[in-house]
């Protein structure tokens, strides 16, 4: 028995072999509507999602640190955090930092100073406001300046050494073995360079300070801009602070010297198998400069 094509009675094709789907006046059928509200939904979907998935890349981080932030300050007031490894490694990278760093704060303080403070003094010695000197450095110099150099001073030589030295643990698995053990890699490597870094960020910025003021000092009394005593024009500076400079500009090189150190290891500890030297170390060093900018930023807007 034979199948009977799909016909009319007359031999004509069926009304649905004869409908063209291209034929612009069928287009407007409710079915065809359908179809192109639902592609038009879903590239909006697509695109949404792609929004949402960079947004929560870029905030990723800055959770992380919130986060790790708190975990630092919360582990460095426990007696039991601090063990024998933990106490080297924070011993060690304090000295590493600090010695390092020494002479290469002490330059750049030399430098801010002949660059920046001695002008100060000169022109306002021209243009007869000679009694706002102290108020002057103290707000741009010891306030602005002093913690962003100080700040790309430890990232540049420091923050980028910690995130090598994580990133290639991460990367060769070591991070994963520690744990495989029992150790901790948080207690053990984030938070007693974390600390190092904090302690280390307000002694080179307490010596960048001093090292630019007493150039500038020197710099404008050799040229016989000034001929007050040294102690006259420290004088002058320390009575242009206020009571709150003497916390707002130690916790800001505290508070510095602590986000460029974690965010140093942070970057580290973060690395995939698929990142090499050449992806981490721009990464960092450009998150580095970021939260340096943001810290300066957020204490300046509330000053």
């Amino acid at each position: 028995m034979t199948e009977q094509p799909d016909t009319t009675p007359g031999g004509l094709p069926s009304p649905e072999e004869m409908q063209d789907p291209n034929d612009p006046i069928l287009a407007g059928r409710p079915g065809v509507s359908h179809r192109r509200f639902d592609s038009l939904l879903g590239w909006s979907r697509n695109r949404l999602g792609w929004l949402g998935w960079l947004t929560r890349r870029q905030a990723r981080f800055l959770l992380i640190m919130l986060g790790a932030s708190w975990g630092v300050i919360y582990e460095s007031l426990r007696a039991h955090s601090w063990r024998r490894t933990v106490r080297y490694e924070f011993i060690s990278t304090m000295n590493d930092i600090i010695r390092g760093g020494f002479v290469a704060t002490l330059f750049a303080g030399v430098l801010t100073g002949v660059a920046a403070v001695s002008q100060v003094i000169y022109w306002l010695g021209l243009t007869g406001l000679a009694t706002m000197t102290g108020s002057i450095l103290i707000n741009v110099v010891v306030r602005e300046i002093a913690p962003i150099l100080v700040g790309m001073l430890l990232l540049g030589r420091n923050g980028m050494l910690s995130t090598t030295e994580l990133g290639l643990l991460t990367i060769g698995g070591e991070v994963r073995s520690m744990q495989a053990v029992g150790v901790d890699p948080f207690l053990l490597l984030v938070m007693p360079r974390t600390l190092a870094f904090t302690v280390a960020g307000f002694t080179l910025g307490i010596l960048f300070s001093f090292a630019s003021l007493v150039t500038g000092y020197v710099m404008s009394r050799l040229t016989g801009v000034i001929s007050s005593p040294v102690w006259t024009f420290f004088d002058s500076v320390v009575t242009a602070m206020s009571g709150l400079d003497y916390i707002i500009i130690p916790l800001k090189f505290i508070t510095v010297g602590f986000v460029v150190g974690l965010g140093g290891c942070l970057t580290g500890l973060t690395a995939t198998r698929h990142d090499t030297l050449r992806s981490l170390l721009p990464r960092g060093f450009s998150r580095g400069m970021l939260i340096v900018m943001v810290v300066s930023v957020l204490f300046s807007l509330d000053l």
